[in-house]
């Protein structure tokens, strides 16, 4: 079955996700239903150049090209092969074990606690105390920071611009919340290393072997994505609930929001959903950047298992932060969480040299449909 697209013009920007559906056929929908089929055209390079430029910020730039299926130079292919038979299964094997060390930590600690089990996808790990709690965060950072190194990064360049004077630090208010951009799901290992917070996820995650243990000592809260709207205000109400309770109570963990809502290439920063700021709380936001030669860790237009198995196969993975001061908003920004969502967004856009992109999910997924079709006619 052979992918067709419309390409897009100026106008398409507006697209949302049942524009999508009506853009991407195949040729069989179109052949059965032609008295209300549209005309469509095959993505070809032209259209493709066009289309790149307007989703500039899920485009690939590495030596894999786009989708992470480009050709490749011989010598890439060479170390490629070297780290598929030596680095790549030592990295898979320390990677479990980490996972399994810290499962079993967690494990211990929920043990005899008299939290978890008995409502699944709602536990109430995230209000551990005690020797409980402190081990599961202590245990969780030097873990995460383990994985990091066995994924290639063995060091990570830290840029703190947070009030270096105590006096000043006690005077700010308490965070609820750490915004951060969007560019792999190496942000996550990085954001539990150095403030070991609660994040949003999957409710199937909940489910998964190890994982889903370790997600409930997080304290996440889980999103179903197929939930209809009604379901939706529940989510962005507990979330704020829980930046609120965050920012009043130093023993609970602040939230980890990215208010993109997908990864990027890393260059730039997409608007900002106002859900993360709606709790009118300070924040703490921090900046990240993944620097490359061969492949970027940005997982910006990749199948995951893909993408997992490249950066596995990178001898060295870099990565910069720049960690901002406490953003306090105003009270003209406590009341209007768009206007908050947007200074700060400018702040990390000058901050961290990022560009400002209005382009959202939408266009991502139309990119990617694009891309898949173009790359199956070659």
């Amino acid at each position: 079955m052979q992918m067709e697209l419309k390409p897009l013009d100026s106008t398409d920007r507006s697209t949302t996700p049942k524009d999508e559906r009506s853009l991407l056929k195949s040729d069989s929908t179109t052949s059965s239903s032609s008295a209300s089929s549209v005309s469509y055209t095959a993505i070809n390079s032209e259209s493709l150049l066009e289309l790149e430029k307007k989703c500039a910020a899920y485009v690939r730039n590495d030596v894999y090209g786009p989708m992470g299926r480009g050709p490749i130079p011989l010598q890439e292919k060479i170390l490629r092969g070297l780290s598929m038979v030596t680095l790549v299964p030592i990295r898979l094997v320390s990677g479990i074990l980490v996972l399994i060390v810290y499962f079993l930590i967690c494990r211990l600690c929920t043990l005899f606690s008299g939290r978890g089990g008995e409502n699944e996808g709602e536990e109430d790990l995230v209000h551990m105390t005690g020797w409980r709690r402190e081990t599961v965060v202590q245990a969780g950072r030097f873990c995460a920071r383990s994985m990091l190194f066995v994924f290639g990064f063995y060091w990570i360049q830290v840029e703190d611009r947070s009030f270096s004077n105590n006096e000043q630090s006690d005077e700010v208010e308490r965070p609820g919340a750490i915004v951060s951009n969007h560019v792999s799901y190496v942000d996550i290992l990085y954001h539990m290393s150095s403030f070991f917070p609660s994040f949003v996820a999957k409710a199937s995650v909940a489910k998964l072997p190890l994982v889903g243990l370790i997600s409930k000592c997080l304290g996440c809260i889980y999103v179903q994505r197929e939930s209809k709207a009604s379901d939706s205000k529940g989510v962005s109400g507990a979330v704020t609930e829980r930046v609120q309770e965050a920012h009043q109570n130093k023993n609970c963990p602040m939230m980890l929001l990215f208010p993109e809502g997908t990864t990027t290439n890393g260059a730039y920063l997409l608007p900002f959903k106002s859900g993360a700021f709606l709790a009118k709380a300070p924040v703490i936001p921090v900046i990240l950047r993944y620097p490359y030669k061969r492949f970027s860790p940005a997982w910006d237009s990749m199948a995951g298992m893909r993408h997992l198995f490249l950066l596995l196969c990178q001898f060295v993975n870099h990565m910069e932060v720049i960690k901002l001061p406490v953003y306090c908003p105003s009270e003209e920004e406590k009341e209007d969480p768009r206007l908050y969502a947007n200074n700060v967004r400018k702040l990390m856009a000058t901050e961290g040299k990022l560009v400002l992109s209005e382009i959202g999910l939408s266009e991502k997924r139309v990119y990617h449909a694009a891309l898949n079709g173009y790359l199956s006619q070659r």
